[in-house]
């Protein structure tokens, strides 16, 4: 039997399939991290199967022969509404975020690249141009700064701060167990994971030479010194106080250029980025990975968008899986989607031409939506395209 039972046929024709050849590849606990979610996995649900209580409303006369899917985030053209959201130690392919902003360049978008990433900003923004740096609330001022104006020297165009996380990683299906390190004791304990999954195991031998994952984290230290280990950085960032809007507006002044506030789901807390100059934010609940419970991004974005759509940038995040579903979400309001398992499922399926894949499907969802609806630009959709359900919004945090 071939290691690559794909080799012949490598692309794929949904983020299904994507995610079927990434299960089918990884070992499973590495996979387990990628379709994680917390306590009993509500908010992981609901943010997908939202989507699919939205209707449409098509014409099928007057299908414009062209359309037009360009747009702008933070200052960044876009060839379409989608960017690359950021996501945490990439270990389910060796050249993990190189390979994501390869693919997210080779396709005219952004990337958002980690602070907990495996490869180092410098080596992600010699690879793409557009690169937004998130930040984690860790460590001291100094040090949040410091790590700001690394990726700021890299050529980093602007910062998402993330804030929709509250530590609880507990699942009622069971959490994958991660090693601190990638030493002798953690692969002899994963070996029987990765024995039954060859073509895996073999990605990570170049030249002779085994590759061994990196768990560190080298964008929380000065360039070329070494990160600490992703769970050393996780405790780290468990011991430091949440942000406050106060902390927030000061990063933002310091930064002094494009600022996205990412985990909004109040329209209070919207607001507030708006009072403290963010020139984004991003409609999220962390993939389902914070408050199980909280409701799907894609119900809340209209009331956001509303409410402070005509004074800052809304993105949604949470729940896309094909470019039908960018389209409903720009015709609520959103300016452009943020992506996170879609991809890392690409990127495990079949490395950088596999996010490619993605980008590309992600593109032909959003033109065919578009051609129903007769449209000829992402800009004319609204929600008069949509058949929305009575009880579909959520809104909460009125002021």
């Amino acid at each position: 039997m071939a290691l690559n039972p794909w080799a012949k046929n490598p692309w794929f024709e949904t983020v299904t399939e994507a995610q079927r050849r990434a299960k089918k590849r990884l070992p499973k606990s590495v996979y387990s991290s990628l379709v994680a979610g917390t306590q009993a996995g509500v908010t992981l649900d609901d943010n997908v199967q939202a989507f699919n209580e939205l209707g449409w409303a098509p014409h099928v006369v007057g299908a414009q022969p062209e359309r037009e899917m360009t747009t702008s985030v933070m200052g960044q053209e876009l060839s379409f509404p989608v960017m690359i959201s950021p996501t945490g130690v990439q270990a389910v392919d060796p050249d993990g975020e190189v390979a994501v902003a390869r693919a997210a360049a080779a396709r005219g978008t952004a990337m958002g690249l980690s602070s907990f990433a495996s490869h180092a900003v410098e080596e992600v923004t010699a690879v793409n141009d557009k690169v937004f740096f998130q930040i984690y609330w860790l460590g001291s001022r100094e040090d949040i700064l410091r790590r700001a104006e690394r990726a700021r020297a890299a050529g980093a165009k602007g910062l998402i701060v993330t804030t929709d996380w509250v530590f609880n990683v507990g699942r009622d299906w069971g959490s994958p167990e991660i090693p601190e390190k990638v030493n002798l004791k953690a692969l002899v304990r994963l070996g029987p994971e990765i024995a039954v999954k060859p073509r895996y195991a073999l990605d990570w031998v170049r030249g002779g030479k085994v590759i061994i994952p990196d768990l560190t984290a080298p964008n929380l230290t000065p360039q070329g010194v070494p990160g600490p280990t992703f769970f050393g950085a996780y405790g780290e960032w468990m011991g430091t106080p949440p942000p406050t809007w106060e902390d927030l507006q000061w990063l933002r002044e310091q930064w002094g250029g494009p600022f996205m506030v990412k985990g909004i789901t109040r329209l209070d807390d919207a607001k507030r980025a708006v009072d403290i100059g963010a020139t984004a934010i991003s409609v999220s609940n962390h993939g389902g990975n914070n408050l199980d419970g909280t409701p799907a991004t894609i119900r809340l974005l209209p009331d956001i968008a509303d409410a402070v759509g005509n004074d800052i940038e809304v993105l949604l995040d949470g729940g896309i899986r094909r470019g039908s579903d960018v389209a409903k979400a720009l015709a609520l309001g959103a300016r452009a989607v943020m992506i996170g398992r879609a991809y890392l499922w690409g990127l495990a399926a079949n490395g950088q031409a596999g996010v490619e894949n993605v980008l590309d499907l992600m593109r032909m969802g959003l033109d065919g939506a578009l051609m129903g609806l007769g449209h000829k630009s992402v800009n004319d959709l609204s929600a008069d395209d949509l058949i929305i359900p009575d009880d579909f919004k959520r809104s909460f945090g009125h002021v």
